[in-house]
């Protein structure tokens, strides 16, 4: 291990972190470097700068990256329509490129041999960030304590930093909360404790971004939302940051309730795994985005769309987000855009969300066609006599030779 003398470690200030500092420089005999990311997880960031102080950090890097997060990798996730395995908008996954990306160029400013991350041997979250830093540093080396170390429980962390004088103040004062939890922009996860028994109901006290769908106003909100390429610049005429937008529908899209999921998911490392998310925000820009291309995507366009979306959602969550397949899919996903301009009117009632309104200069939508009025020589109904036997050729034949029997 004496070939590792410096270490950048994303780091939370929280126990398993704080802990993971003092057990590198006890395990590795090097300095260590933390890196803490405020992606919008709704708490304070910079109090981390202390903690690390505290544990004789030298060099600490506590970034805002809320703007970046979001405008270059939600949104353009977003432009797929991205949803996993029929229901995951991926809050957490799509995070974890960013940090992966950061870790190494910290590194390399820093001149460090190794990243380090506190993601557990049973998860997803390992794989993401450790294929992150490979695609960006091919001999790099990771140090995962999850993996290596004995620490595999709370009252084993607690011991040992009573045994290295860690202070722990910010964790004894705090109520733990029986839920792993990870929050950014996009969305708030909860895992363990009664989640685990995927028969038992959520405990409503559990929510904290978004009120239950009984408890939202009995008054419907209406919204507009303005598209450009693909992506959301403006509510209600307002010309917003990306990062903006997401806080301001997260806010309006909590307070109508909406945005809960409770699923199992297959995870990469091959387990089953129960999860709840809040994602208000996303909830309403998929919808939205969905309704914007309604009216301005050609049809084979947007079935193709479709029909990528559940490989370039499956590259996302299982952590290849620099690989060339992935990028070759964003390339086609962000062609497909430059008509996807205009405005979406939602009504969000109750958890609901509900299009009511799109209109585009880019609308294929023509209601000249498209009437059930004289449509004045527009479409001559005579034509679909012959669409229709062309494309019933080939069950005719095969129907003839008694191939379509049950």
């Amino acid at each position: 291990m004496s070939d590792v003398k410096k270490v950048v470690l994303a780091y939370s200030g929280g126990l398993d972190t704080s802990v993971i500092v003092k057990w590198l420089k006890e395990t590795y005999d090097c300095e260590v470097v933390t890196f803490t990311a405020d992606l919008g997880q709704g708490e304070e960031v910079e109090p981390a700068r202390a903690k690390a102080q505290a544990l004789g950090v030298k060099e600490i890097y506590i970034e805002d990256l809320r703007e970046t997060f979001v405008r270059d990798y939600v949104f353009p996730m977003f432009r797929a329509n991205t949803i996993y395995e029929g229901e995951y908008l991926l809050g957490t996954s799509i995070a974890r490129p960013l940090i992966a990306r950061r870790l190494i160029e910290i590194a390399n400013e820093t001149g460090a041999d190794a990243i380090s991350h506190g993601a557990t041997g049973k998860g997803n979250d390992q794989v993401r960030f450790e294929l992150g830093a490979y695609a960006l540093k091919p001999n790099v080396k990771v140090i995962a304590p999850w993996r290596e170390w004995n620490l595999n429980s709370r009252e084993k962390l607690m011991n040992y930093c009573e045994e290295h004088n860690i202070p722990v103040d910010f964790a004894k004062n705090k109520k733990k909360s029986p839920y792993s939890m990870d929050a950014n922009l996009l969305h708030i996860s909860y895992e363990g404790g009664v989640l685990e028994d995927p028969w038992t109901e959520a405990e409503e006290e559990m929510w904290r971004w978004s009120v239950s769908p009984e408890a939202a106003p009995d008054q419907a909100t209406y919204i507009d939302l303005t598209f450009e390429h693909g992506d959301i610049v403006a509510i209600d005429g307002q010309t917003m940051k990306p990062h903006d937008v997401l806080s301001y529908l997260n806010r309006i899209g909590g307070e109508n309730g909406i945005g809960r999921l409770d699923i199992v998911e297959n995870r990469y490392v091959g387990m089953k795994s129960r999860g709840c998310y809040e994602t208000p925000g996303g909830t309403i820009m998929l919808r939205a985005h969905r309704a914007i291309e309604s009216i301005t995507l050609d049809r084979e366009s947007a079935h193709l769309k479709d029909e990528l979306m559940p490989k370039y959602a499956e590259l996302i969550y299982n952590g290849y987000w620099w690989s060339p397949e992935r990028k070759m899919l964003q390339a086609a996903i962000d062609k497909s855009q430059g008509s996807v301009n205009g405005v979406v009117r939602l009504k969000l009632y109750k958890g609901n969300v509900i299009v009511v309104g799109r209109e585009s200069e880019d609308s294929l939508f023509d209601a000249s066609i498209a009437t059930f009025e004289d449509d004045a020589g527009a479409y001559d109904q005579k034509d679909a006599e012959g669409f229709i036997k062309l494309n019933a050729l080939r069950l005719r034949i095969a129907a003839k030779k008694g191939r379509l029997d049950d």
